[in-house]
Protein backbone atom coordinates (compact mmCIF):
# COMPACT_ATOMS: atom_id res chain seq x y z
CA UNK A 1 0.00 0.00 0.00
CA UNK A 2 1.34 3.25 -1.10
CA UNK A 3 -0.05 6.64 1.50
CA UNK A 4 0.51 9.78 -0.22
CA UNK A 5 -0.73 13.16 0.73
CA UNK A 6 -4.68 13.39 -0.72
CA UNK A 7 -4.72 10.44 -2.66
CA UNK A 8 -3.70 6.55 -2.28
CA UNK A 9 -3.27 3.71 -4.66
CA UNK A 10 -2.78 0.00 -4.13
CA UNK A 11 0.34 -1.04 -6.13
CA UNK A 12 1.48 -5.48 -6.28
CA UNK A 13 5.63 -5.07 -5.83
CA UNK A 14 6.36 -8.75 -6.40
CA UNK A 15 9.78 -9.19 -6.48
CA UNK A 16 10.30 -5.84 -4.40
CA UNK A 17 10.52 -3.53 -8.29
CA UNK A 18 9.49 0.18 -7.48
CA UNK A 19 10.69 3.17 -9.56
CA UNK A 20 11.97 6.93 -9.63
CA UNK A 21 10.74 9.85 -10.86
CA UNK A 22 13.40 12.04 -11.03
CA UNK A 23 12.69 15.96 -12.31
CA UNK A 24 13.60 15.94 -15.49
CA UNK A 25 11.68 13.96 -18.28
CA UNK A 26 13.24 10.66 -17.88
CA UNK A 27 12.18 8.38 -15.48
CA UNK A 28 14.49 5.79 -13.48
CA UNK A 29 14.01 2.40 -12.83
CA UNK A 30 15.43 1.23 -9.52
CA UNK A 31 15.13 -1.71 -7.04
CA UNK A 32 13.99 -1.23 -3.17
CA UNK A 33 12.28 2.10 -3.27
CA UNK A 34 10.77 5.47 -5.26
CA UNK A 35 11.86 8.40 -5.67
CA UNK A 36 8.87 10.98 -5.96
CA UNK A 37 9.40 15.12 -5.91
CA UNK A 38 7.22 16.78 -2.93
CA UNK A 39 4.67 19.31 -2.92
CA UNK A 40 5.87 22.85 -1.28
CA UNK A 41 3.27 21.96 1.55
CA UNK A 42 4.85 18.51 1.83
CA UNK A 43 8.21 19.89 1.95
CA UNK A 44 7.98 22.51 4.10
CA UNK A 45 6.80 20.25 6.72
CA UNK A 46 9.07 17.41 6.10
CA UNK A 47 11.78 20.49 6.24
CA UNK A 48 9.78 21.40 10.04
CA UNK A 49 10.20 17.41 11.06
CA UNK A 50 14.04 17.69 10.29
CA UNK A 51 14.48 20.80 12.05
CA UNK A 52 12.91 19.08 14.82
CA UNK A 53 14.87 16.37 14.32
CA UNK A 54 18.34 18.12 14.92
CA UNK A 55 16.97 19.90 17.52
CA UNK A 56 16.69 16.40 19.43
CA UNK A 57 19.94 15.69 18.19
CA UNK A 58 21.36 18.83 20.47
CA UNK A 59 19.12 17.40 23.49
CA UNK A 60 20.80 14.58 24.00
CA UNK A 61 24.37 15.87 23.22
CA UNK A 62 25.21 15.02 19.63
CA UNK A 63 26.85 17.51 17.37
CA UNK A 64 24.69 17.57 14.07
CA UNK A 65 28.37 18.35 12.18
CA UNK A 66 29.65 15.61 14.02
CA UNK A 67 27.18 13.02 13.06
CA UNK A 68 27.85 13.45 9.19
CA UNK A 69 31.86 13.23 10.08
CA UNK A 70 32.67 9.37 9.11
CA UNK A 71 34.79 9.47 12.84
CA UNK A 72 31.03 9.93 14.36
CA UNK A 73 27.79 7.57 14.04
CA UNK A 74 28.01 6.51 10.99
CA UNK A 75 24.53 4.83 10.79
CA UNK A 76 23.01 7.61 12.90
CA UNK A 77 24.66 9.74 9.77
CA UNK A 78 22.82 7.58 7.07
CA UNK A 79 19.48 7.48 9.01
CA UNK A 80 19.67 11.73 8.72
CA UNK A 81 20.71 11.67 5.48
CA UNK A 82 18.31 9.64 4.48
CA UNK A 83 15.59 11.89 6.37
CA UNK A 84 16.87 15.20 4.70
CA UNK A 85 16.63 13.71 1.06
CA UNK A 86 13.34 15.01 -1.32
CA UNK A 87 11.56 11.67 -1.16
CA UNK A 88 8.46 9.97 -1.42
CA UNK A 89 8.87 6.32 -0.16
CA UNK A 90 7.33 3.12 -2.49
CA UNK A 91 8.55 0.23 -0.07
CA UNK A 92 7.80 -1.09 3.51
CA UNK A 93 7.40 0.03 6.03
CA UNK A 94 3.12 0.96 5.95
CA UNK A 95 3.22 4.43 7.46
CA UNK A 96 5.15 5.93 5.09
CA UNK A 97 7.57 7.63 7.34
CA UNK A 98 4.61 8.45 9.12
CA UNK A 99 2.01 9.71 6.98
CA UNK A 100 -0.02 6.86 7.53
CA UNK A 101 0.82 6.39 10.95
CA UNK A 102 -2.24 5.81 13.70
CA UNK A 103 -2.25 9.57 15.03
CA UNK A 104 -2.41 7.87 18.74
CA UNK A 105 1.59 6.82 17.88
CA UNK A 106 1.77 10.10 16.51
CA UNK A 107 0.64 11.83 19.40
CA UNK A 108 2.73 9.58 21.95
CA UNK A 109 6.33 9.77 19.70
CA UNK A 110 6.41 12.19 17.63
CA UNK A 111 6.57 11.97 13.92
CA UNK A 112 10.39 12.16 14.23
CA UNK A 113 10.77 8.54 14.90
CA UNK A 114 8.83 7.54 11.44
CA UNK A 115 11.23 9.11 9.49
CA UNK A 116 13.90 6.84 10.60
CA UNK A 117 11.99 3.73 10.78
CA UNK A 118 13.08 2.23 7.47
CA UNK A 119 13.99 -1.08 5.81
CA UNK A 120 17.28 -2.56 4.54
CA UNK A 121 17.65 0.36 1.90
CA UNK A 122 20.94 -0.03 -0.15
CA UNK A 123 22.62 3.11 1.51
CA UNK A 124 21.57 1.64 5.22
CA UNK A 125 23.14 -1.04 4.90
CA UNK A 126 21.93 -4.97 5.94
CA UNK A 127 22.34 -6.33 9.69
CA UNK A 128 23.27 -9.41 8.21
CA UNK A 129 25.79 -8.60 5.28
CA UNK A 130 27.30 -5.58 6.14
CA UNK A 131 29.44 -3.60 4.12
CA UNK A 132 28.81 0.07 4.81
CA UNK A 133 27.32 2.10 7.78
CA UNK A 134 26.27 -1.29 9.77
CA UNK A 135 30.10 -2.95 9.33
CA UNK A 136 31.75 0.64 9.97
CA UNK A 137 29.64 0.85 13.56
CA UNK A 138 30.05 -2.36 14.29
CA UNK A 139 34.13 -1.82 13.64
CA UNK A 140 33.57 1.48 16.10
CA UNK A 141 32.46 -0.49 18.68
CA UNK A 142 35.04 -3.17 18.48
CA UNK A 143 37.25 -0.97 18.44
CA UNK A 144 35.93 0.89 21.73
CA UNK A 145 35.33 -2.57 24.07
CA UNK A 146 38.27 -4.12 23.49
CA UNK A 147 36.86 -6.89 21.03
CA UNK A 148 38.13 -8.67 17.51
CA UNK A 149 34.78 -8.14 16.11
CA UNK A 150 31.54 -6.75 17.05
CA UNK A 151 27.94 -7.36 16.32
CA UNK A 152 24.74 -5.40 16.78
CA UNK A 153 21.70 -7.23 17.95
CA UNK A 154 17.96 -6.58 18.19
CA UNK A 155 16.77 -8.84 19.58
CA UNK A 156 18.60 -8.07 22.69
CA UNK A 157 21.01 -10.13 24.91
CA UNK A 158 18.50 -12.92 24.91
CA UNK A 159 19.42 -13.93 21.09
CA UNK A 160 23.16 -12.97 21.88
CA UNK A 161 23.47 -15.87 24.81
CA UNK A 162 21.52 -18.00 22.86
CA UNK A 163 23.78 -17.43 18.98
CA UNK A 164 27.01 -17.91 21.70
CA UNK A 165 25.76 -21.03 23.08
CA UNK A 166 24.62 -22.45 19.86
CA UNK A 167 27.58 -21.37 17.91
CA UNK A 168 29.95 -23.12 20.29
CA UNK A 169 28.04 -26.37 21.26
CA UNK A 170 26.88 -28.97 18.71
CA UNK A 171 23.55 -31.43 20.01
CA UNK A 172 24.82 -33.98 22.63
CA UNK A 173 27.55 -31.60 23.63
CA UNK A 174 28.16 -30.32 27.35
CA UNK A 175 27.53 -26.52 28.56
CA UNK A 176 29.16 -25.52 32.39
CA UNK A 177 26.67 -22.81 33.28
CA UNK A 178 25.22 -21.96 36.62
CA UNK A 179 22.04 -22.36 38.23
CA UNK A 180 21.19 -19.06 38.10
CA UNK A 181 21.26 -18.47 34.14
CA UNK A 182 19.04 -16.44 32.53
CA UNK A 183 16.26 -18.03 30.94
CA UNK A 184 18.21 -17.56 27.14
CA UNK A 185 21.08 -20.31 28.35
CA UNK A 186 18.12 -22.44 28.52
CA UNK A 187 16.02 -22.38 25.58
CA UNK A 188 19.23 -22.18 23.72
CA UNK A 189 20.33 -25.89 24.71
CA UNK A 190 16.55 -26.50 24.10
CA UNK A 191 17.15 -25.60 20.39
CA UNK A 192 20.72 -27.35 19.87
CA UNK A 193 20.03 -30.48 21.76
CA UNK A 194 23.02 -29.30 24.46
CA UNK A 195 23.45 -30.97 27.97
CA UNK A 196 23.65 -28.79 30.63
CA UNK A 197 26.17 -29.44 33.57
CA UNK A 198 25.19 -26.89 36.14
CA UNK A 199 26.81 -25.32 38.99
CA UNK A 200 25.54 -23.80 41.76
CA UNK A 201 26.77 -20.06 42.62
CA UNK A 202 28.16 -18.98 45.58
CA UNK A 203 25.08 -17.71 48.03
CA UNK A 204 25.19 -15.42 50.53
CA UNK A 205 22.26 -16.27 53.28
CA UNK A 206 22.23 -12.75 54.59
CA UNK A 207 21.37 -11.25 51.81
CA UNK A 208 19.40 -14.19 50.28
CA UNK A 209 21.75 -13.27 46.85
CA UNK A 210 23.50 -15.39 44.39
CA UNK A 211 26.40 -14.42 43.25
CA UNK A 212 28.85 -16.30 40.08
CA UNK A 213 30.98 -19.27 40.38
CA UNK A 214 34.44 -19.55 41.56
CA UNK A 215 37.37 -21.12 39.47
CA UNK A 216 38.06 -24.42 41.84
CA UNK A 217 34.01 -25.24 41.03
CA UNK A 218 34.75 -24.88 37.41
CA UNK A 219 37.87 -26.84 37.51
CA UNK A 220 36.07 -29.74 39.79
CA UNK A 221 33.14 -29.30 36.79
CA UNK A 222 35.92 -30.21 34.19
CA UNK A 223 37.31 -32.81 35.89
CA UNK A 224 33.85 -34.51 36.82
CA UNK A 225 33.11 -34.87 32.79
CA UNK A 226 36.45 -35.94 32.40
CA UNK A 227 35.77 -38.72 34.23
CA UNK A 228 33.04 -39.92 32.51
CA UNK A 229 34.64 -39.34 29.65
CA UNK A 230 32.98 -35.63 27.97
CA UNK A 231 34.60 -32.55 27.75
CA UNK A 232 32.77 -28.95 28.03
CA UNK A 233 32.47 -27.50 24.49
CA UNK A 234 32.08 -23.96 26.57
CA UNK A 235 31.33 -22.35 29.97
CA UNK A 236 28.63 -20.05 30.49
CA UNK A 237 29.64 -17.21 33.14
CA UNK A 238 27.37 -14.60 34.57
CA UNK A 239 29.26 -11.62 35.76
CA UNK A 240 28.06 -8.77 37.15
CA UNK A 241 24.46 -10.57 37.98
CA UNK A 242 21.72 -8.37 38.37
CA UNK A 243 22.52 -7.39 41.94
CA UNK A 244 26.46 -6.02 40.74
CA UNK A 245 28.28 -9.27 41.86
CA UNK A 246 31.21 -9.95 40.00
CA UNK A 247 32.96 -13.93 39.20
CA UNK A 248 36.83 -13.85 38.75
CA UNK A 249 36.78 -14.32 35.11
CA UNK A 250 40.47 -13.79 34.43
CA UNK A 251 41.02 -17.11 36.46
CA UNK A 252 38.54 -18.89 34.90
CA UNK A 253 39.12 -17.76 31.50
CA UNK A 254 42.72 -19.34 32.09
CA UNK A 255 41.60 -22.28 33.42
CA UNK A 256 39.30 -22.90 30.29
CA UNK A 257 41.80 -21.93 27.79
CA UNK A 258 44.63 -24.58 29.04
CA UNK A 259 41.69 -26.82 28.14
CA UNK A 260 41.16 -24.76 24.79
CA UNK A 261 37.73 -24.67 26.06
CA UNK A 262 35.94 -21.01 25.37
CA UNK A 263 33.31 -19.27 27.64
CA UNK A 264 31.04 -17.03 27.03
CA UNK A 265 29.85 -14.11 29.67
CA UNK A 266 26.50 -13.24 30.36
CA UNK A 267 27.74 -9.05 31.06
CA UNK A 268 24.34 -8.01 30.10
CA UNK A 269 24.46 -5.80 33.24
CA UNK A 270 28.24 -4.96 32.54
CA UNK A 271 28.20 -2.96 29.57
CA UNK A 272 30.07 0.41 31.66
CA UNK A 273 32.44 -2.17 33.04
CA UNK A 274 36.15 -0.40 32.39
CA UNK A 275 35.32 2.77 31.81
CA UNK A 276 35.97 4.32 35.09
CA UNK A 277 39.24 3.26 38.00
CA UNK A 278 36.54 2.64 40.45
CA UNK A 279 34.48 0.05 38.37
CA UNK A 280 35.20 -3.78 37.73
CA UNK A 281 37.48 -4.86 34.86
CA UNK A 282 35.34 -5.64 31.53
CA UNK A 283 35.06 -9.56 30.60
CA UNK A 284 36.32 -8.79 27.59
CA UNK A 285 39.74 -7.38 29.17
CA UNK A 286 40.31 -10.78 31.81
CA UNK A 287 40.27 -12.79 28.45
CA UNK A 288 36.22 -13.71 27.72
CA UNK A 289 35.92 -15.30 24.32
CA UNK A 290 32.50 -14.32 23.66
CA UNK A 291 30.75 -11.34 25.88
CA UNK A 292 26.94 -10.35 25.65
CA UNK A 293 26.27 -6.94 26.40
CA UNK A 294 22.28 -5.29 27.01
CA UNK A 295 23.30 -2.01 25.56
CA UNK A 296 20.53 -0.27 26.86
CA UNK A 297 20.72 -1.39 30.54
CA UNK A 298 23.24 1.26 31.66
CA UNK A 299 24.13 2.52 28.28
CA UNK A 300 22.07 5.03 26.65
CA UNK A 301 20.93 2.78 23.58
CA UNK A 302 16.84 1.53 23.57
CA UNK A 303 15.39 -1.11 24.95
CA UNK A 304 16.03 -4.41 23.46
CA UNK A 305 19.39 -3.22 21.62
CA UNK A 306 22.71 -5.29 22.53
CA UNK A 307 25.96 -6.05 21.48
CA UNK A 308 27.74 -9.34 21.28
CA UNK A 309 31.29 -9.13 21.21
CA UNK A 310 34.02 -11.78 19.96
CA UNK A 311 38.16 -12.10 20.95
CA UNK A 312 40.84 -14.45 20.62
CA UNK A 313 40.82 -17.48 18.26
CA UNK A 314 38.56 -20.41 19.83
CA UNK A 315 35.01 -19.57 18.42
CA UNK A 316 33.94 -19.68 14.45
CA UNK A 317 33.09 -16.53 13.72
CA UNK A 318 31.05 -17.73 10.75
CA UNK A 319 28.99 -20.21 13.08
CA UNK A 320 28.41 -16.44 14.79
CA UNK A 321 26.84 -14.94 12.07
CA UNK A 322 24.99 -17.88 11.05
CA UNK A 323 23.27 -18.68 14.60
CA UNK A 324 22.57 -14.67 14.85
CA UNK A 325 20.73 -14.68 10.94
CA UNK A 326 18.85 -17.69 12.19
CA UNK A 327 17.98 -16.28 15.43
CA UNK A 328 17.27 -12.58 14.90
CA UNK A 329 14.21 -10.45 12.54
CA UNK A 330 15.15 -10.43 8.85
CA UNK A 331 13.03 -6.78 9.41
CA UNK A 332 15.70 -5.44 11.72
CA UNK A 333 14.52 -2.19 13.65
CA UNK A 334 16.82 0.86 12.14
CA UNK A 335 16.16 2.61 15.14
CA UNK A 336 17.62 0.07 17.45
CA UNK A 337 20.79 -0.25 15.53
CA UNK A 338 21.15 3.48 15.22
CA UNK A 339 20.89 4.00 19.05
CA UNK A 340 23.53 1.16 20.03
CA UNK A 341 25.64 3.37 17.23
CA UNK A 342 25.10 6.60 18.97
CA UNK A 343 25.77 5.08 22.44
CA UNK A 344 28.54 3.86 21.54
CA UNK A 345 29.27 7.53 20.27
CA UNK A 346 28.31 8.97 22.90
CA UNK A 347 30.36 6.77 25.25
CA UNK A 348 33.81 6.83 22.92
CA UNK A 349 33.25 10.75 23.14
CA UNK A 350 33.62 10.65 27.13
CA UNK A 351 34.85 7.67 28.06
CA UNK A 352 37.20 9.22 30.59
CA UNK A 353 34.68 11.28 32.33
CA UNK A 354 31.17 10.08 31.92
CA UNK A 355 30.55 7.80 34.68
CA UNK A 356 32.17 10.50 37.03
CA UNK A 357 29.15 11.77 38.49
CA UNK A 358 27.30 8.56 38.70
CA UNK A 359 30.15 6.58 40.86
CA UNK A 360 30.03 10.08 42.92
CA UNK A 361 26.20 10.33 43.46
CA UNK A 362 26.08 6.73 43.91
CA UNK A 363 28.66 6.85 46.86
CA UNK A 364 26.77 9.73 48.20
CA UNK A 365 23.84 7.43 48.44
CA UNK A 366 25.05 4.46 49.74
CA UNK A 367 26.40 6.97 52.99
CA UNK A 368 23.38 8.45 52.94
CA UNK A 369 20.89 5.20 53.07
CA UNK A 370 23.86 3.41 55.62
CA UNK A 371 22.63 6.25 58.06
CA UNK A 372 19.05 4.91 58.23
CA UNK A 373 18.80 2.61 61.25
CA UNK A 374 17.61 -1.27 60.07
CA UNK A 375 18.72 -0.69 56.88
CA UNK A 376 22.08 -1.89 54.92
CA UNK A 377 23.55 -1.41 51.35
CA UNK A 378 25.24 -4.39 49.87
CA UNK A 379 29.01 -3.73 49.87
CA UNK A 380 32.31 -6.48 49.90
CA UNK A 381 32.72 -5.44 53.86
CA UNK A 382 29.03 -6.92 54.07
CA UNK A 383 29.27 -9.87 51.92
CA UNK A 384 31.27 -12.69 51.19
CA UNK A 385 31.32 -12.08 47.33
CA UNK A 386 34.42 -10.70 45.56
CA UNK A 387 33.94 -7.96 43.75
CA UNK A 388 30.18 -6.25 43.34
CA UNK A 389 29.64 -3.10 41.05
CA UNK A 390 29.88 0.01 43.18
CA UNK A 391 26.91 1.68 40.41
CA UNK A 392 24.47 -0.86 41.82
CA UNK A 393 22.76 -0.48 44.93
CA UNK A 394 21.26 -3.22 46.65
CA UNK A 395 19.66 -2.21 49.88
CA UNK A 396 18.66 -4.99 52.85
CA UNK A 397 15.71 -4.39 54.99
CA UNK A 398 15.75 -7.17 57.04
CA UNK A 399 16.17 -6.04 60.10
CA UNK A 400 13.20 -3.89 59.86
CA UNK A 401 11.05 -7.69 59.80
CA UNK A 402 10.24 -7.02 55.96
CA UNK A 403 11.07 -8.67 53.37
CA UNK A 404 12.02 -6.41 49.62
CA UNK A 405 8.99 -7.42 48.35
CA UNK A 406 6.85 -5.76 51.27
CA UNK A 407 9.45 -3.38 51.19
CA UNK A 408 9.21 -2.25 47.30
CA UNK A 409 5.50 -2.17 47.55
CA UNK A 410 5.35 -0.04 50.62
CA UNK A 411 7.94 2.91 48.74
CA UNK A 412 5.68 2.40 45.55
CA UNK A 413 2.27 2.87 47.57
CA UNK A 414 3.27 5.59 49.96
CA UNK A 415 6.26 7.29 48.40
Amino acid sequence: MLFLPDMSLSLGFGNYWSFKLNKGPRACISQEKCRLGLGKRQEAKRQSEILEYDTALDAVGIDNQKVKDSRHPPLVSALKASAEENAASFHFPGHNRGQAAPSSLRQLIGVRAFLHDLPELPELDNLFAPEGPILEAQKQAAELFGASETWFLVGGSTCGIQAAIMATCLPGDTLILPRNSHISAISAMILSGVLPKYIVPEYDHNWDIAGGFTPSQVEKAIVELEMEGRKPAAVLIISPTYHGVCSNIGAIAELCHTHKIPIIVDEAHGAHFGFHPQLPISALAQGADLVIQSTHKVLCSLTQSSMLHMSGNLVDRERICKCLQTLQSSSPSYLLLASLDAARAQLSDNQDTVFNKAVELTLEAKNMINRIRGISVLNLTNSNFPAIDPLRVTIGVWRLGLSGFEADDILCREF
